[in-house]
């Protein structure tokens, strides 16, 4: 998907953002449904398995794994870990956009963590809660992208993240605002993927909120679009999301 962004104005105009080797990456991480996890095993050997990913406000990415898996155990003994994601749903999977990260994991205690990951996996709702259950998340030292043939560039870990400074007020908000667009505009949560991300219909919700941008779910796909400008307040976030709805509906109908 093409991120989004507009003009700082009453009345932004969506476009397309000119995607810097960070902003792929960053991109890649919200919108990853599931990714490849690497550890190492006991005797030092790797190890590859399927993982759900979801990231916390940061835009670190974040897993709910068992404490029974292999995995896991893996972990408890080394963190060093790398995960590979990927443009979700491309043609050619070879020459599509993809990045292995390579950090360090470790428990995640922020409860956003919990709300946005079960935000985009509802499934796994059912045994969240389980004991041997627990999220983690990612510090991500660099990243490896490749766009392609001969398109190939490390990218540092803390360009990846999200900036929260001087941001409490939405990070306070974040549910209500997430659970409010929800309930009250999901015609505009569907605006935003059609039209503005250029998704296909489907049951969008919003699955998380941030200072630069917010992120939409179905059962199949994550898109993110970004602000025309950063937010500090939900005041803010409140005349963004309406702007870009406007938006929305007047290219529907144009």
């Amino acid at each position: 998907m093409t991120e989004t962004a507009s003009d700082a104005n009453d009345a932004p105009k969506a476009k397309p953002v000119a995607m810097t080797a960070a902003a792929t990456v960053r991109r890649l991480i919200r919108e990853a449904r599931f990714g490849t996890l690497a550890t190492l095993d006991a005797d030092g050997g790797p190890y590859a398995s399927l993982v759900a990913v979801a990231t916390d406000p940061e835009g670190r990415p974040t897993l709910l794994i068992s404490r029974l898996a292999r995995h896991t155990q893996n972990i408890a003994r080394d963190t060093r870990v790398s995960l590979m994601i990927s443009d979700a749903g491309a043609a050619d999977p070879l020459n599509a956009a993809r990045a292995s990260l390579v950090g360090r994991i470790a428990e995640a205690g922020d409860p956003l963590v919990r709300a946005r990951y079960l935000g985009r996996h509802e499934a796994a709702t059912g045994y969240a809660d389980f004991s041997d259950f627990g999220f983690y998340r990612i510090e991500v030292d660099h990243a490896h992208l490749v766009e392609g043939f001969g398109r190939i560039v490390d990218v540092p870990g803390d360009t990846l993240l999200t900036d929260w400074t001087g941001a409490d007020d939405i990070r306070a908000a974040h549910d209500g605002i997430v659970s409010h667009m929800n309930a009250d505009h999901a015609e505009a949560v569907a605006l935003y993927a059609t039209v503005l991300a250029k998704a296909p219909a489907a049951a969008w919700r919003m699955v998380g909120i941030d200072p630069e941008g917010f992120e939409i779910a179905s059962s199949e796909q994550v898109r993110h679009l970004i602000f025309p400008q950063r937010n500090i307040n939900v005041g803010e976030i409140r005349k963004n999301l309406v702007a870009l709805v406007e938006e929305a509906r007047k290219a529907a109908t144009a």
